[in-house]
């Protein structure tokens, strides 16, 4: 992926990059995020909606750790599907879900998050972790998020962010810029793959602004839970 493509081609095309680095993700994600990302999924899975037999769409499920987690610590959790468009990933998730014996209640399918194949009010929970921020269109995600969950039913989105302290925030986009591609590079490989992701976090919005995406979307209740200062950020909105 060169440097000089434009970053919404590059995000065009990100699902190609993930499955190039598909055999290292896992790994890598727990080294740059210092282990921080499992614990982050498992605070996610925690807003979930209190309701029995839920019914989870993952979007940009990747290598499928969201729906691990939901369903080993989620009772309610009876049925889940997860959908990307990198296939290398979704093998390694199949790979994992079967070593957990959950083939059974979740499957897999390849699909693009801004074209949901699922009819209007399918699901109780419409879930993405570290994906939206690779969308062309967010907000037409966000829009099919809301089209396919239940009245009543929730989008929860795990992405990263930005601190709004000074000093975190000088120290985590110094992170970013030159640790993280340096990191990436010398385990996987790939400089540009982790310097994309760079870009993708400190172009994207975070915070009130991804609040106002949600609402304009036509979520309801929409609440942002910063995590360790902001470098990561749960958001919550209703469909009403």
């Amino acid at each position: 992926m060169p440097d000089s493509q434009p970053l919404a081609v590059q995000k065009s095309e990100s699902w190609r990059m993930f499955n190039d680095i598909s055999p290292r993700y896992d790994f890598l994600n727990r080294v740059l995020s210092f282990g921080l990302d499992l614990h982050w999924r498992k605070v996610f899975a925690r807003y979930l909606p209190d309701r029995p037999a839920l019914k989870i769409l993952d979007l940009a499920t990747g290598t499928a750790d969201i729906l691990l987690i939901i369903f080993q610590r989620n009772p309610n959790a009876s049925e889940g599907v997860g959908t990307d468009l990198a296939e290398k990933m979704l093998e390694i998730g199949r790979r994992k879900i079967a070593q957990k014996d959950l083939s059974g209640k979740i499957r897999f399918e390849t699909g693009d998050a801004h074209h949901i194949s699922y009819p209007d009010n399918s699901f109780d929970a419409v879930t993405i972790s570290f994906g939206i921020r690779n969308m062309t269109d967010p907000t037409k995600v966000l829009r099919e998020m809301h089209r396919a969950a239940k009245v009543g039913g929730r989008a929860l989105i795990l992405e990263f962010s930005l601190p709004r302290n000074p000093v975190f925030r000088f120290i985590h986009v110094t992170y970013l810029r030159y640790g993280v591609p340096v990191i990436g590079w010398l385990l996987t490989g790939h400089y540009k793959a982790y310097r994309y992701l760079t870009e993708s976090i400190e172009d994207f919005a975070y915070g009130d602004a991804f609040c106002r995406l949600m609402t304009d979307a036509g979520f309801a209740n929409v609440k942002a839970h910063p995590l360790l200062f902001g470098i990561a950020t749960i958001y919550q909105g209703e469909k009403i």
